[in-house]
């Protein structure tokens, strides 16, 4: 038995794994964002209620980056928490293992083992967020690399500086990572509203301008095709370099299929090898993706 959790910026989600897909869900309380003591105590007192065994290990899932080497956490979204050992701090206030693994990380593993990515040695997790992340997995193992950075394609000066057809400019946006032209600043929810208001001078949430493209604007039109063409070559380009059978993607903008299937038709367009079938793919599982991947990681740690 895991309890596990998946720590995003604005909440925590608990459950109860008896298996990977056997989860019963826990509380949900609000992250804290900037009193480490209050993040810890919010943990510990979620396990405290759970109704697990005293000695059952945790397992979480967290956006930010875990170094593998340190186990320190480089973190944006929850400031309390960068530059910390979460998981050896929290071993000690519960007095029981503690696994951490980036929340990326934990999509792909989950997609991997349980859901699109299943049969595939190599399965290449893509998150089409707020912003763009990714997690690697080769043979049942995440992969995270030196620092644990592996996985992370949208970071990095590599996003075109023109897109769609006919092509137009596109700045290189400043990323919140300091660099500028990442594939984080137009790949997702966020990237897609900066592209409309740069493309047409309009502010407009991201869930109206995929309306609106589903409904046939033109100018919504404009501003997916510049999408998908800024997220194609980079996205192909990590494939080639991983080898990856299958590439599940989650995030907020993966609830729309017609989009990852023009993405996808794209992407198999500018890679090497030619498929006939689906690459890009919905992560498929409907439970949390996080927390059936953070279970995965629990039980992967129980079996060594």
């Amino acid at each position: 038995m895991i309890i596990c959790f998946d720590i995003g910026g604005s909440a925590i989600k608990g459950a109860l794994a008896r298996g990977p897909a056997a989860l019963t869900a826990l509380d949900r309380r609000p992250t804290p964002p900037r009193d480490y003591d209050a993040f810890v105590s919010t943990i510990a007192g979620m396990v405290a209620q759970a109704p697990a065994p005293a000695d059952a290990p945790v397992a979480i899932a967290i956006t930010g980056v875990i170094d593998p080497d340190t186990g320190i956490i480089k973190c944006a979204n929850i400031p309390c928490v960068d530059g910390r050992h979460i998981s050896a701090d929290l071993a000690r206030r519960l007095g029981r293992p503690v696994r951490i693994a980036n929340d990326a990380d934990c999509f792909a593993l989950a997609e991997a083992l349980e859901g699109a990515g299943r049969g595939h040695r190599i399965v290449f997790g893509a998150i089409l967020g707020s912003g763009v992340g990714g997690g690697l997995v080769i043979d049942g193992r995440i992969v995270t690399g030196p620092g644990g950075f592996a996985g992370e394609w949208g970071h990095g000066p590599v996003a075109a500086t023109r897109a769609g057809t006919p092509p137009v400019a596109i700045p290189h946006f400043t990323c919140g990572c300091g660099r500028k032209g990442c594939v984080n600043t137009i790949g997702g929810a966020r990237g897609m509203e900066l592209l409309h208001r740069h493309l047409h001078s309009i502010d407009l949430p991201s869930t109206v301008v995929m309306a609106a493209w589903l409904a046939g604007d033109p100018l919504a039109e404009h501003t997916i095709d510049c999408q998908i063409d800024l997220l194609a070559s980079p996205l192909a380009l990590a494939i080639n370099i991983v080898g990856a059978g299958k590439v599940p993607v989650g995030g907020g903008l993966a609830r729309e299929p017609r989009f990852i299937a023009r993405l996808d038709a794209e992407v198999r367009r500018r890679i090497l090898r030619r498929l006939d079938s689906p690459l890009v793919v919905p992560g498929e599982l409907s439970l949390d993706p996080g927390l059936v991947g953070a279970a995965l990681l629990g039980f992967s740690e129980q079996m060594k």
